[in-house]
């Protein structure tokens, strides 16, 4: 099979695409025709190595796992001897876990792994794209933020795939969303719901006067500090990337009424993403919310993928399109 083999820490130039062998499911695993995956800002982190404290996870010296990306949807090809869950020819979609392996066309994966059925009428391509920023977004506002209907949302980088998510469901559960970003796409994230937009180099929202119950930074571009005076007297400053974040957490838990909330979704175990998987794949059959695509790759042009998703212009998800599909690629 193809794959995208990652050997060492570095520019996209690392990225190689080679033959590797077809893996072959043990007992309890299913084999997946992986027909699309996605390029995220947080996965070019196990190609650059950087943060450097990131490779306690990753590998100290080169990647552990020289396939990358967790994000896919695809088909079930085969089935252990020992899986329930699913069968031949199923359309799923989910995550890879830890051991990474999605930038390929084949993988196997436990039938415990955070995978589900793919929403129905929805191509393999918007499936995967559903993934990273549904999960983050409904993990921080609805587990972690407990939003609630009649709230001031505030959301920083409205336009990527978190901020596309979390606007989408911000206002699903009611709040009135403030969405900031650059001017030129300020028109699509008001077509996702967004009630005000603000162009963040012509404002600066922490000296606007206005407060919000919620302040959620998916790109980490802010501190709780500098944000603290933008918060309404119970409100909760939410980090999708800051790390300075983590004391300001503590801090806060113990001292102060506004918290500070920092997570990591992908590291909670299977068991408790795939609910949220489901539910995110009801909402999307429900048309509540929708996927947002920017650019489409073939497999060979991933490190292409990658140096786009690097200039931090992307407009929602940058999607792989692994078995090629009626998509017209991008580059």
């Amino acid at each position: 099979m193809k794959a995208i083999v990652c050997t060492k820490y570095g520019s996209p130039d690392v990225l190689q695409l080679q033959e590797v062998a077809i893996p072959v499911p043990k007992d309890n695993e299913v084999l997946i025709r992986i027909h699309a995956a996605a390029v995220t800002t947080a996965g070019l982190i196990g190609r650059k190595g950087t943060p450097f404290f990131t490779r306690i996870f990753s590998g100290l010296t080169k990647p552990r796992n020289n396939i990358l990306g967790m994000e896919l949807s695809g088909e079930i090809k085969a089935a252990g001897r020992k899986v329930s869950q699913f069968k031949k020819g199923d359309q799923v979609f989910g995550l890879t876990g830890t051991g990474l392996g999605s930038n390929a066309e084949y993988i196997c994966l436990s039938e415990d792994a955070a995978l589900v059925k793919k929403p129905k009428d929805l191509t393999y391509e918007e499936s995967a794209a559903l993934i990273e920023g549904g999960l983050t977004a409904l993990n921080f506002l609805r587990n972690k933020a407990r939003i609630q209907s009649g709230q001031r949302v505030l959301i920083v980088g409205a336009s990527g795939s978190v901020g596309t998510a979390s606007v989408q469901l911000a206002k699903y559960f009611g709040a009135e969303v403030t969405a900031v970003c650059s001017k030129g796409n300020a028109g699509m994230v008001r077509s996702l719901g967004a009630d005000k937009v603000i162009d963040y180099k012509a404002e600066d929202f922490t000296q606007s006067g206005h407060t919000y119950d919620i302040i959620f930074d998916t790109l980490g571009k802010h501190s709780f500090p500098a944000c603290q005076n933008s918060l309404t007297s119970d409100g909760i400053f939410l980090d999708a990337a800051g790390l300075s974040t983590v004391f300001h957490m503590l801090w806060t838990s113990i001292f102060s009424r506004k918290k500070a909330i920092l997570t990591a979704t992908y590291v909670r175990s299977a068991k408790k993403i795939k609910p949220d998987l489901l539910y995110l794949k009801e909402l999307i059959e429900r048309e509540v919310i929708k996927p947002v695509i920017d650019r489409h790759y073939p497999l060979e042009k991933t490190a292409e993928a990658h140096q786009y998703v690097e200039t931090g212009r992307k407009k929602g998800n940058v999607i792989l399109s692994i078995v090629p599909s009626a998509v017209e690629f991008q580059n």
